[in-house]
């Protein structure tokens, strides 16, 4: 998942802040817990899961990002 994120056109990834947890890590596992998430890959976007294990492709991620960024910038 964090691969897909990486590939995000650059002028897509300026809306984004990215941040990657390490489920081996404390942290890791209480971020997921607070999320609620249940599979892994996983890719939250504000605070809400949104991909749970499958990989969304570059177009549908896109799409969600800019719909997204367009709410909070009205």
């Amino acid at each position: 998942m964090a691969k897909s994120v990486e590939d995000l056109p650059k002028d897509i990834r300026q809306y984004i802040d990215v941040r990657e947890w390490d489920m081996r890590t404390l942290e890791g596992n209480q971020r997921f817990f607070e999320l609620k998430g249940k599979c892994l890959p996983s890719i939250a976007l504000d605070n809400e899961l949104m991909y749970e294990s499958l990989i969304p492709d570059q177009e549908k991620l896109t799409t969600e990002i800019i719909r997204r960024w367009r709410l909070k910038n009205k």
